[in-house]
Parts: C-alpha cells; sequence; structure tokens
C-alpha cells in the first residue's frame, strides 16, 4: 500500500472512530438519575421470549412478535411507578408454523376468544440500587391472576440518533399454565412457565 493510500485509510478508520465515540450514549445506571415522564416501549429493541420444560429433556422456547407497553416513572417515588403490557397472543413465533397453530388453537392458548394477554402493575417493591418486584395482575386466556416480575434496570441515556430519552430493563416473570386454564399434557408438558424480557422505552413527555 502506497503512503498515500495509508494515510487516506488512517484518517477515515479516526474519523469512524470519532463519529462511533461521538454518537455513543452516557448511561446513567442510578434509578434516581432517570427522568420522570410517561415512557412508551421501542418495539424495535425488544424481546419477549417464553420457556416451559418438555418431557422433563429439555426447555421449549417460543417468542411473541408483536406487544407493547407504557411505564410511569418518578424517580424521586420509583415504587409508585406504573406499568400496563399488552401482548398479541397470534404473533406467537416458534419457528413451525403448523404446530404455532396448533398452539394458538382452544385446547391450548385459545387466541380466537382471547386475542390479548395483559400484565398491569399494581405495585412495586424496591429490592435494590436498580433493581425491584413488579407486582401485578395478568390476564390470560380469560382469567385474571397475581403474578410477580423480578426487573432489573439497565440505565437510561439520551440517544442522539432518535432524539428521545430512552431506559433500559430486563425482566423476569414465572407462573403456572395451568392457573390460567391451559393444563393440556400436564403429564409431560411443564407447569410452570418462565418469561423473559430485555427492552428499552423511549420517554414521552
Amino acid at each position: 500500500m502506497s503512503g498515500l493510500k495509508y494515510t487516506i485509510l488512517a484518517v477515515f478508520v479516526l474519523a469512524l472512530s470519532a463519529c462511533a465515540s461521538v454518537l455513543a450514549p452516557k448511561v446513567e445506571t442510578s434509578a434516581i438519575a432517570l427522568k420522570q415522564g410517561n415512557y412508551q416501549l421501542d418495539p424495535k429493541h425488544a424481546a419477549l421470549l417464553f420457556k416451559v420444560q418438555h418431557s422433563g429433556l429439555s426447555d421449549f422456547v417460543g417468542r411473541f412478535e408483536v406487544f407493547n407497553a407504557n411505564l410511569d416513572f418518578d424517580p424521586d417515588n420509583p415504587q409508585q411507578a406504573s406499568l400496563e403490557a399488552i401482548i398479541t397472543i397470534a404473533s406467537l413465533d416458534i419457528a413451525n408454523d403448523d404446530f404455532a397453530r396448533t398452539l394458538l388453537g382452544p385446547s391450548w392458548l385459545n387466541a380466537g376468544q382471547y386475542p390479548e394477554a395483559r400484565f398491569v402493575s399494581q405495585s412495586i417493591e424496591i429490592t435494590g440500587d436498580n433493581a425491584g418486584i413488579v407486582h401485578g395482575q395478568l390476564s390470560l386466556n380469560g382469567t385474571t391472576k397475581p403474578v410477580d416480575m423480578t426487573v432489573v434496570f439497565n440505565g437510561g441515556a439520551q440517544i442522539l440518533l432518535t432524539g428521545k430519552y430512552t431506559i433500559g430493563f430486563t425482566a423476569r416473570a414465572r407462573f403456572s399454565r395451568s392457573a390460567f386454564g391451559i393444563d393440556r399434557y400436564a403429564s409431560f408438558v411443564g407447569d410452570e412457565i418462565e418469561i423473559e424480557f430485555s427492552g428499552e422505552f423511549q420517554r414521552q413527555r
């Protein structure tokens, strides 16, 4: 490579590095540093998975592609935060269309009669600087039961590319499917369902 080409390449690499450093957000990981307001889930940066034990040999894993959530948050009173999430049951994705149709049928998730699942928070229990338990009500398959969700706050930052102040969380919840009337093949399909969420919320106001 000639000296001129090497110089041009070096300048290009340095320019890219400079751009990356400018675009990288300054993330605050303390909840008290966050901005008060109403937050809307950013569906492009969110994932919702479920797991259930199969035959005692493995975990059957799937995901829901369509869901939304709203969060009202005040850093001075984090225990007063409120969360509502809605999942479109028919957006189930298990990479097997035939089996997905079976699971969406009346013997399982019954998406025709109950097209949505809904989680509404009732209280927040702070368990650490960036962790808590959301106590709420889950409505699924025509039944509403209390479900707890453990939540870890990953941080918040102003995102230059979107112009939005954004916060991120990971969360887990476990519940009994039979409690919601989904008890088919209980002899070899586990009763406990584990939900895993990871995603970002954008501040609206």
